[in-house]
């Protein structure tokens, strides 16, 4: 299975936006970061906020941050919300289906099983387990660790 491009900005997304400590990140550094262009962070950025994963603030001294802890993230959760509109094969689509073999395939229990399977392997990750590495990560992001006061 591959992922699609949004589902991959996604996710990078929030790897960028977990390792600042709760600190508000913005479009442009996150855009900067991964040489993404910032239209399609907008998009991104849209869809987390609107599902969950992220607050936004506009105007000056906004940006935005995780709207709850990493270790309550699913990754499968967010691999399912975004890949919704992308199914695997044609025949996992029954509204635009055009296979003249859906009716007796076994090929689609199979890949159904399949990508039962690598969810349930997402289902066991959050985004923490993703962010496990923050000196690493904001090394490569050229970041200073800032450490959380307690």
């Amino acid at each position: 299975m591959r992922l699609n491009v949004f589902t991959d900005y996604c996710l990078r997304t929030l790897i960028y936006v977990g390792v600042q400590n709760d600190g508000i990140v913005t479009r442009g550094e996150i855009a900067t970061a991964y040489a993404i262009s910032d239209n399609h962070l907008m998009k991104v950025m849209s869809f987390l906020a609107r599902n969950g994963f992220l607050d936004t603030t506009r105007g000056k001294g906004g940006g935005m941050r995780l709207s709850r802890p990493a270790h309550e993230m699913s990754i499968g959760a967010l691999v399912r919300l975004s890949e919704a509109d992308s199914p695997m094969v044609e025949c996992f689509d029954r509204e635009h289906s055009t296979c003249s073999i859906s009716a007796a395939c076994r090929l689609k229990g199979v890949l159904n099983e399949a990508m039962q399977a690598f969810y349930s392997v997402l289902d066991r990750y959050t985004l923490q387990d993703l962010i496990n590495n923050p000196v690493e990560l904001n090394a490569i992001f050229s970041i200073p660790l800032v450490q959380k006061k307690h």
